[in-house]
């Protein structure tokens, strides 16, 4: 049933935001909020080259396309710095590391709802 997927897809959704919200607001201190910016702007890149990709049928999948791999390329650099960056500010010891543990729970959380719902919805046009 598509509604149930939905339904638990932003169950997970809300859950990422929680948890990323809880490890701002239980410590004072508003910086793990920027994860959310990243992982939301993370697919963008990829979603972008893919729109801009030349689709012909003449190629075939394996045969590699610079503007795709471009855009997977920056999508990596988003999710790695997405990842990396509560890492450094619990390094910094500007937050803590329960803050760090959640932030990044919580944007693998909202990265992962993010290409899950697309891959869902691109099944379905197809």
């Amino acid at each position: 049933n598509p509604l149930s997927k939905i339904i638990v897809l932003a169950s997970v959704l809300a859950a990422g935001f929680l948890l990323i919200i809880l490890s701002c607001a239980l410590y004072n201190n508003w910086l793990p909020l920027l994860v959310v910016g990243v992982f939301l702007i993370a697919p963008l890149p990829n979603a972008i080259c893919e729109r801009y990709s030349n689709n012909d049928d003449f190629m075939s999948e394996g045969s590699g396309n610079a503007v795709v791999d471009f855009g997977r390329y920056i999508t990596g650099f988003f999710v790695v710095t997405g990842l990396a960056l509560p890492v450094a500010l619990a390094h910094s010891r500007v937050i803590g590391l329960p803050a760090m543990i959640m932030s990044i729970a919580g944007g693998l959380l909202v990265y992962g709802t993010i290409i899950t719902f697309t891959l869902f919805f691109s099944e379905t046009e197809e």
